[in-house]
């Protein structure tokens, strides 16, 4: 396997993990927030996110921590992914990342999130049961999109 051109191998298997964001069902958020040089991350890097997913008036990022992660699932799920992104991953798997979401939220993320990170050349893994939404990954101009159902 290769990423970045390089060979993934036992020794840059580290290397390779600090490309991956990985949001599972069960995840556990940190009140310790990264920028992708393991520095903190401002307030204004994180504003712009936050305002996008909805958790501006929610959560605060001071001091390189948040002000709360005692959110509702949807909410932990949408600040992990906020997370991933100030970190600059690479690869976002996301499992199961809308199901928590209700629905207008849900469209937003298939339909404006996802090709927003995709324009900013994120390798998207999303495993879903969306199917009414598998269309709208078409109008991705990229291969690196896949659904999973």
């Amino acid at each position: 396997m290769r990423f970045a051109g390089r060979a993934i191998t036992t020794a840059e298997r580290d290397w390779y993990r600090q490309h991956v964001a990985v949001i599972l069902g069960d995840l556990h958020l940190f009140r310790q927030a990264l920028a992708a040089d393991g520095e903190t991350p401002s307030m204004e890097a994180a504003d712009r996110p936050l305002r996008l997913l909805a958790l501006d008036g929610k959560v605060q990022l001071a001091g390189g921590a948040w002000s709360t992660v005692s959110l509702s699932q949807g909410q932990r799920k949408r600040l992990a992914l906020i997370a991933g992104i100030l970190e600059n991953k690479s690869i976002l798997i996301l499992d199961e990342w809308a199901a928590d979401q209700d629905p207008e939220f849900r469209r937003i993320f298939y339909t404006g999130i996802l090709p927003l990170l995709e324009e900013q050349g994120k390798t998207i893994i999303a495993i879903t049961h969306d199917d009414h939404y598998f269309i709208s990954t078409s109008r991705i101009p990229s291969t690196r999109w896949r659904a999973a159902c």
